[in-house]
Formats: structure tokens, sequence, C-alpha cells
């Protein structure tokens, strides 16, 4: 029985193209030297041909990105519609998008961008309404490559410290201005990496990081994330070690965060990205000793706020799904918690706001929230505008007006405003898009696994597609870290919808959608279930007469470009076009490489033990690729400055299928200069980005013609 859940979408139409093999430009790829190089794993020898394009420094290697781009910008420039799709990404992309606004001492603030700006601009109103720019980083370098991290106010409003990130890295500046004049004070920190910024009164703040290393290699320096106090007007060299910097207190990753009073300090140290310690500390009493809440990495636990003595804590610990609890800050360990709000059996978020906590609830990854009281009396389950995803309910505690946002695939994120007291909602902004979200539907589906595991899939397309096998269809996936897919509009994805595409977003295990059981069924000696969920998604889609082969996109992107990479290697027949982006795809060293060391938790690592090695060499994506076999046309996507996910990841597996692969379908490598992982990526080459991916994807599966300019026409099998 197929359970279906409506929640809106689609557009206009009809697909035209020419055959799919005169005019395919013969592709001569650049050469890429081999080397002797070879590493041994419990007596397993392993060659590693292409090791020296893991020095993304060297002038070899940037040369053969030059190489490598240039064929691949060439084979792209023969796609006949690539300018008018990114013409009408321009058209589409060019609408007023705000944030949820917030309250900071005197005044709102709101992030803004106008439509076609690279970056996202900070706008502020007082409480007469008048409108100021507060903060633009479009202003802070000339081709937009520079972007604004995290901000963080004083409790008063009177002072911001905010980050910035440089072509895209994960390192960051932090700078600290007057909010009420707009001036730079004296107080710029560098080399900050993976870091909240947490004010302590109008003193200074708490702040994380490494000492930095060369390059992209791993060094010892980035197995000890510290806790720094800076204090306003001082040098950073003279900065204090709150944490971290002696071996018992050695982790990856070590953040600070303070209650809302500011009276208690959390510390959550950890060594992967899944679980951690949570230390507290007193900061009424400078005196006072950093107390253990938990000693060990078995949970994922924080202090969500405080009420004099008592500290309200959310948590996994016996509870997969999450529940709320409260305990003192004299005696947190768990023996000493009670619950406020249990678990159930859908996977649970809190915030705070105007003195009430907001629990939203996973149901099949749609959102439902509901109010309570400190007391842990709910209040009312809060009525959203539809079936989707909300984000916000949060503020400050004398705040009666919070605000969230609500969206869907097909629906574009409207801001409403939500009164605390009646549990009312208004609309409070609605973007004005060149779209129409009424002409398409998504669908919520279930399928079954290869083991049998239900899997719940979104899939988005037009009202009256005709379900005949021939629909151009993107499947994406993530499967990994506890991250969970929600229900969210994607401007690019628009103009795939609007020109007939269909999109499915199936939420395989490895994510967070059914809490930590759920994530840990796809993690290390498990992690196949994840291929196995994304495998038969595709097979669904195939018989469910959505797609078929011939019209089928796998995508994805870090841990996603992992999925897609071992997808086409195990089932190279299964899709015409494979994107994998940024992605994991070296499962021997990934580990060896800037933050890799953290994801241990999830993969597990060469050198675990020879089990761990050898189901890692099972799957792994660049070591799977075999001699003579046709893979599905590959566009990889990656950056230069990428200095989370390394971009040698993508030049060895680039290079290795290049080598490999028989058949006509090309596989090409897009290298973006000057960027990083992702965040921060200027409008303009995310636009430029996504004409190519999308160009590429219709272009191989035949088609010659945009949909919306011709009646359809046979597509050559």
């Amino acid at each position: 029985m197929r359970k279906t859940a409506i929640f809106a979408l689609t557009a206009p139409l009809l697909w035209y193209s020419c055959d799919t093999k005169e005019n395919q430009m013969k592709i001569k790829y650049p050469e890429t030297k081999k080397t002797e190089t070879t590493d041994i794993y419990f007596g397993t020898e392993v060659k590693d041909p292409y090791r020296w394009l893991e020095d993304d420094r060297s002038e070899e290697t940037a040369k053969w990105v030059a190489a490598e781009n240039k064929v691949t910008q060439q084979y792209l420039e023969q796609i006949p519609f690539r300018q008018q799709l990114k013409e009408r990404l321009q058209e589409l992309w060019n609408y007023e998008r705000l944030s949820s606004p917030f309250r900071e001492g005197d005044y709102t603030y709101y992030s803004k961008n106008d439509g076609l700006q690279n970056q996202s601009v900070l706008y502020r109103k007082n409480d007469d309404g008048k409108e100021e720019v507060f903060l633009d980083p479009n202003t802070f370098s000339e081709d937009g490559t520079v972007s604004l991290g995290n901000i963080s106010f004083t409790k008063d409003g009177k002072l911001l410290a905010y980050s910035i990130s440089e072509g895209g890295s994960d390192w960051r500046k932090v700078i600290v201005m007057d909010a009420e004049t707009k001036e730079i004070l004296g107080d710029t920190l560098t080399d900050i990496k993976f870091s909240g910024i947490a004010w302590k009164g109008n003193e200074g703040f708490f702040y994380s990081s490494y000492d930095k290393p060369e390059g992209s290699e791993l060094s010892a320096k980035t197995d000890q994330h510290k806790l720094y106090f800076h204090k306003l007007g001082t040098p950073q060299s003279e900065d204090k070690i709150i944490f971290g910097g002696t071996p018992e207190q050695k982790h990856r990753y070590v953040f600070a965060g303070l209650t809302g009073d500011e009276r208690y300090l959390s510390i959550s140290a950890s060594n992967s990205t899944s679980g951690n310690k949570l230390f507290v500390k007193d900061l009424s009493n400078p005196d006072s000793e950093i107390i253990t809440v938990l000693d060990h990495s078995d949970s994922d636990t924080g202090i969500l706020d405080s009420r004099g003595d008592t500290l309200y804590l959310v948590t996994n610990l016996d509870a997969p799904n999450q529940k709320v609890v409260t305990t003192t800050a004299s005696s947190p360990q768990p023996e000493h918690w009670t619950d406020l709000i249990p678990e159930t059996e859908n996977v649970l978020s809190v915030s705070t706001g105007g003195g009430y906590l907001f629990a939203e609830y996973m149901v099949d990854a749609i959102s439902k929230v509901y109010q309570y009281d400190y007391k842990g009396q709910q209040m009312r389950e809060i009525a959203l505008p539809g079936l989707g995803t909300s984000s916000g309910f949060s503020g400050k505690e004398d705040q009666q007006v919070l605000y969230y946002s609500f969206t869907n695939y097909n629906t574009p994120g409207r801001i409403y405003s939500y009164n605390v007291i009646d549990g009312t909602s208004e609309l409070y902004w609605e973007p004005k898009i060149n779209f129409t979200p009424e002409d398409y539907i998504s669908e919520q589906l279930f399928y079954n696994s290869k083991d049998g595991t239900r899997i719940p899939i979104i899939i988005t397309y037009k009202k009256g597609t005709e379900l005949n096998g021939k629909n151009p269809t993107i499947l994406y996936g993530y499967g990994g870290f506890n991250i969970s897919l929600q229900p969210s509009f994607s401007t690019a994805n628009a103009i795939w919808l609007e020109q007939g595409g269909i999109y499915a977003v199936a939420n395989l295990r490895g994510g967070g959608e059914y809490g930590k059981k759920w994530h840990d069924a796809g993690t290390k000696m498990q992690k196949q279930n994840v291929f196995d969920d994304f495998i038969a998604a595709a097979e669904y889609l195939i018989q469910q007469q959505y797609t078929s082969s011939q019209y089928l996109a796998i995508r994805g992107g870090s841990n996603g470009g992992l999925l897609v990479g071992a997808t086409m290697t195990q089932r190279p027949d299964l899709m015409k076009v494979a994107l994998p982006a940024v992605g994991v795809l070296d499962m021997l060293r990934y580990h060896t490489f800037t933050a890799g060391a953290g994801w241990g938790y999830d993969y597990g690592t060469s050198e675990d033990s020879e089990e761990m090695f050898k189901y890692l060499l099972g799957y792994s994506p660049l070591h799977n690729i075999k001699d003579n076999t046709t893979y599905p046309s590959t566009l990889i996507t990656t950056a230069d400055h990428d200095d989370r996910v390394v971009p040698a990841h993508s030049f060895k597996f680039a290079a290795t299928l290049q080598e490999k692969h028989s058949g006509k379908n090309p596989v090409l490598i897009r290298i973006e200069t000057d960027a990083g992982h992702g965040a921060g990526t200027p409008v303009s080459k995310t636009i430029e980005q996504t004409a190519d991916i999308f160009g590429f994807t219709l272009y191989e599966m035949g088609y010659r013609t945009l949909p919306v300019q011709a009646e359809k026409s046979s597509v050559e099998e």
C-alpha cells in the first residue's frame, strides 16, 4: 500500500531533443602522470598512483586543474541552451529574500538580499521603523568571495563580534564592532576555526580554535581544539586558554555557550562529529571550578537554558529521539536528571523564546511544533501553514512576539510572527518570486530498501506529469552525520521543476530523521545500508514509472558526494548522469586531511582494524573504479580552496575515472577557483555552476533544446 502526503508543486512543460550520438564532442582528457606510490594496510598493498594530486598548492597540480577546467568548459560550451538556463536562473533568482528578524538592544535586525547580490546584507530598524544597512558583506571584497559567518551581540546589543571567511575557507577572522556607531574596534582575531562566539557581558567573549597547520595535511595540532577567552582591548596573543591544551583535555572539537542569564558557561568537548562530553562553570563565582556533567561521548547533550540553580538540558542519552531534562548546577550528572519533556517516537529539537520552550518534532521529516512552559506543561500545538519545515521560535525571554519561517520543496520560504501569549500566527513576509508553487505537487511516499527497511522519499513535480518512464529526474540524498533532509525550497531546483523535471529526495539511513538508531544504522560497518537505500530509491522511481535509467541523475555533496560516488561505482547501469559534489571519495585516506579525522564515528578509519580497512576498501569510490567499465556521464564538482573535504578526493577520483572508463559518456571535473566547501559562495558563482550542472544533465539525457521551447518530441534512447 502506498502512503501519500500531499503538500504542493510544478510548472510548464514539454521536452524536445535531437539525437544523443551525433555532434558529441570527442573528448581528449589531459594526460595525468602516475607515480609508484603504494601503501600497505594489514599486509595488503594498495596503489595510489595519483597521490601527487593531494598537494593542492603545487604548481604541477595547478596546471592539471587548469587543463581539466579547459576540457570541461569546452564540453559545456557546446550545450546549446546553457546560456538560456543561466539567464532564466538570473531571472528566477532576482527576488528579495529576508531572514527571520531578531531583536538586539534597541534594534530589530534581519538579513536581506535584493535578488542577485552575491552576499545577503544585514539590516536593522529602530522602533520608529527606520531601516538602515548595518553590515554589507558585499563590500568586504570586490569579487564577493569574502563572506559573513557567525554574528554575536552582547546582551545589551551595544557590541557585535562577527566572523568572516575568505575564499570559502573554514579558517575565519573575528572582527569586533561598536553596534551603535558601526565603528570597527581594534580587536580583530585571526586563524579561528570551527568556533562560536559567546559574550561574557561587555568584557569579552569565548571562542575556539586550533594552532594552524601548514597546507592540507593532518597535523597533531588539529587534535587540540582549545577554548579561549578574549578580553576586549588586549592582543590575541594574551587570550587565556579556558579549556584544552593539556593531554587530559585533548579534544578535536570544543565549543562554548552561555545560558540566557549569562551565569553558566557550558563546554562541549568531543573527538568526532557525534557524541560529546559536557562541562559547566558558574561564572557568577570567579573561583568556581569547571564541573563535569558527562564524562563520556556516548550521547549528544547540551545545555539549553537555566533558571536560578536549575539547568535545562537536551539529550539523547538513553533517549535516541532526544528529550529535555532538568538538573541542578551543583550536581548536574545524569543520576540527578529529571525528565521535563520525555522522549517520544519522533525526533525532537528545542528552542527558547518569550519565556517558553518550543519543541519541534520530525514526523517522517515533516515539522510539528509544540509550546511548553518551563515546568514542562504543554501549552498548545502551533498551527503551521502546511506540511513542510519550520524553523525559528527563538528570541529573548521578554519578547512577546517571535518569528519563524516555513517552507517545503515547492513553497519559497515565508516568515510568520507568533504571539507566545495567545498562540496566533500572522504572515509577516512572503517573497515575490516569478514562480507558481500551485502548479506543482510534492508527495511523500515510502519504499522498501534491500533489507526491507521502510524509507521515506519526497517527490516533487509538475501537476499533470505523465508517469511514462521518460521524465528527467534528479534523485538527491545525503545519508550521514545525523543530518536530516527536511523539505525546503531551492531557487536552483525551481528551474529544474519549471523545465518539467522531477526532483526526488530520499531520507536515507545515516541521517537524523528517525533519531540516533537511524543514524547509527548508516555508520561504520553498516555504511552499505546508505548506498542500498539510495539504490532502492532509484529502482523505486523506475518501477513506478517516474523515470528510467536513461533519464535519471543522482546528486549529492560532501558525504552526499561519497553517496553518489559509491552508487555509481556499484551500479553504473542504474543512472544516466552522476553529479558528485565536493565528495569524500578516498575512504582509506580521508582521515589524514584537515577536518577528516573527526569523521571516524560515521566512517571508521583504515587504521582501526583489518576488518574496518577491508570494509572501507570494499566501497571506497576511488578504489572501486573498474577497468573497461562504462560509467554514467559524470560531472564532478569541487573547489580549489575547500579545506574541509579537500579537492584531492575529487582530483584523484576524476583522474582514475578518466583512465579506466570506457564508452562515450563524458567524465568531467569542474573546479571552482577561489572557493571553498560551499558556505558563502557568491550568488553569481552559484548561478553559473547550477546552469552548468543542469545543462550537462539535460544534454546527456538527450535534450538539445530546452523543453519550454517546443512540444515534446521523441528522444533517442
